[in-house]
């Protein structure tokens, strides 16, 4: 694909796209090779390539200003204070933050991650990609093409309210169907929500959910998703009962205070990526 902007921010630290896109934030962007240093995806209605090397990040893009990148890889964060003063609370999770030093949370569009979340229930990696690229070819804006295939831009949330359910069956998101559409509507109807309390009334929207969406779309770090992985490292780390979903979220609290979201990534990609 031949990219319209190139973009370079030197002196970026603690950043690594292997580490921010495969740790389970975000589902659009895949690795070009097998360095872990460059990827191609989508961010909002821009389809790009993301690489980076020895502190140099260079995205070419079909759009998006400096700003709009900058703050999508949320480079104004220092993330070296963030894992220092979460080692400094909670010695244990040294490893992980060291593991999964390049994580960055991403600004992403709201709607966006919504409509992903609902999809990535009780779902594996592979299929979640799979669904949401269909969903994209099937109602989402063509934003360019890439070694002779059409690109498409994530679906509005009009066209997904729109859309039969019959089709959105066709593409075999199962149950998920019907939530995809009836929280379209809702967030058309009922505006943009706010906070958790907004998103447990959307369909299909359950706490874990919930909390993946505060996290990721609503750039709450203090919130804490527990899946089945959560489980088994709370379980694993303090001893707590892989059911007593309370105490894990107690404990977050307690042990990484309102840094809890990004304590979770950093548990999350190292827990899975070294299959402990």
């Amino acid at each position: 694909m031949v990219y319209k902007e190139k973009i370079v921010f030197d002196d970026v630290k603690d950043f690594r796209p292997v580490h921010i896109f495969e740790c389970g934030q975000v589902f659009r962007w895949v690795p070009e090779d097998q360095s872990g240093d460059v990827y191609t995806g989508f961010a909002g209605n821009h389809a790009a390539r993301v690489s980076y090397e020895e502190g140099r990040l260079t995205i070419e893009a079909s759009g998006g200003s400096e700003e709009f990148w900058h703050d999508y890889f949320d480079l104004g964060t220092d993330y070296g204070e963030i894992k220092r003063t979460l080692v400094t609370n909670e010695p244990a999770i040294r490893d992980a933050a060291e593991y999964g030093y390049g994580i960055r949370i991403l600004n992403q569009d709201l709607f966006e991650t919504i409509i992903s979340f609902i999809i990535s229930q009780n779902n594996n990696i592979p299929r979640i990609r799979k669904n949401i690229e269909s969903l994209c070819e099937r109602y989402g804006e063509q934003a360019g093409d890439g070694d002779g295939k059409a690109m498409y831009a994530f679906p509005t949330a009009e066209a997904l309210a729109e859309a039969e359910l019959s089709d959105l069956a066709d593409l075999k998101l199962g149950y998920r169907a019907p939530y995809i559409k009836e929280t379209a509507r809702a967030y058309l109807e009922g505006g943009k929500p706010s906070c958790r309390e907004d998103l447990l009334k959307m369909h299909g929207i359950g706490p874990k959910v919930a909390n993946c969406i505060m996290l990721f779309g609503l750039r709450d770090v203090e919130a804490f998703p527990i899946d089945t992985w959560v489980r088994h490292i709370m379980s694993d780390m303090y001893e707590i009962d892989e059911k007593d979903t309370q105490l894990m979220y107690k404990t977050a609290k307690d042990k990484f205070g309102k840094y809890a979201g990004y304590a979770q990534q950093y548990l999350f990609y190292y827990y899975r990526d070294k299959g402990l």
